[in-house]
């Protein structure tokens, strides 16, 4: 099996890109079938982590837009 990218790093400390292409390795992985169900068990619980914290920077970069926005439109 292969080890996560970042030595299995703290998935709060990764960049949205960083925790997306360890999440595309983590599928494909997956995809191949990891040797024992223990492993494919552990590479799922880090994909789901994976995927949280993309949500969680995609949410935050949202909330920047939708705030910058708000500041940019004219008061009537």
């Amino acid at each position: 099996m292969t080890e996560p990218s970042e030595g299995g790093a703290d998935v709060t400390t990764l960049t949205f890109e960083q925790a997306r292409d360890e999440l595309v390795r983590v599928v494909t992985e997956l995809e191949q079938g990891a040797p024992t169900l223990e492993e494919s068990l552990i590479l799922w619980e880090r994909g789901e982590a994976l995927a949280n914290r993309c949500e969680q920077w995609l949410l935050g970069a949202k909330q920047r837009l939708d705030a910058a926005r708000g500041q940019a439109e004219p008061e009537s």
